[in-house]
């Protein structure tokens, strides 16, 4: 499967000081892999927000649970490059 195949979901909530630092990894390595993202406000759905309200940012592969807490890109780069 190659990198553009997949896509990366980030979970967070505004004003959350780990989702920014989470946000520009991602992006950073959606970027130079050429995968595409999105982001989404958990305040936003009650669903996201009560399944993930301890845990964001969370950042999801696929609509699966990758990370949560911190992004590792290392760990990111390699679940998306195989």
């Amino acid at each position: 499967m190659s990198p553009t195949s997949h896509r990366i979901t980030l979970l967070g909530k505004p004003g959350c000081h780990l989702c920014d630092d989470a946000r520009a990894v991602i992006a950073r390595v959606a970027g130079e892999l050429g995968v595409p993202w999105e982001e989404r406000d958990i305040t936003q759905s009650p669903e996201d927000y009560e399944k993930y309200w301890e845990m964001i940012p969370v950042t999801l592969i696929d609509g699966v649970q990758h990370d949560y807490w911190r992004v590792d890109e290392q760990r990111l780069r390699k679940a998306l490059t195989g």
